[in-house]
């Protein structure tokens, strides 16, 4: 961890430098454009960003869900930090604290698409131990953590995404 390294709310002038962690941390633009799409969209409900000595070296967003009978759920990802700047705990960072202003924001539940090892130490758990699926056929890799006792429907139900997020195709509609 970086002795200079502070986590914040994205501001305005940090868009650019949010799509350069994105665009460097995958193979192609498309987290940088699905995140640039949800914040055109209104669907950015955490976004923070990780600073090291002024500069932006990572990112992690959390955006709406829905299943029926269940409200204020929340999707994370993409998360991203700069290739550079890996295996320092900044990911686990803008992980812990999205999670803490979600719970502090009152959303019910956060689902993950992701391995399961990795987010397993965030107390995440397949989310089909809960009757939840995903409409993209995640399978183990689509989980949940609950944040609010009973805000996950008992029946469980297949958890849809932002309409951006069915934009993935690195074009932004922005």
């Amino acid at each position: 961890m970086f002795p200079t390294m502070n986590v914040r709310p994205e501001a305005p002038a940090d868009h650019g430098k949010i799509r350069a962690v994105h665009t460097a941390s995958f193979p192609t633009v498309a987290e940088a454009c699905l995140v640039d799409d949800l914040r055109a969209a209104g669907r950015l409900r955490v976004s923070l960003v990780a600073e090291d000595q002024g500069d932006i070296v990572g990112h992690v967003a959390f955006s709406p869900v829905s299943v029926i009978g269940a409200t204020d759920g929340v999707g994370l990802g993409p998360v991203s930090v700069l290739p550079a700047f890996r295996r320092r705990g900044i990911a686990h960072q803008l992980i812990r604290e999205g999670l803490a202003v979600c719970e502090g924001l009152k959303h019910g539940f956060v689902v993950v698409l992701g391995d399961p090892r990795y987010y397993g130490r965030f107390r995440f758990t397949p989310a089909s131990d809960r009757g939840l699926r995903d409409e993209y056929g995640g399978g183990d890799a689509f989980q949940v953590l609950e944040l609010l006792p009973g805000a996950i429907p008992a029946g469980g139900g297949v958890v849809r995404y932002s309409p951006e997020f069915a934009v993935v195709d690195g074009e932004s509609t922005a």
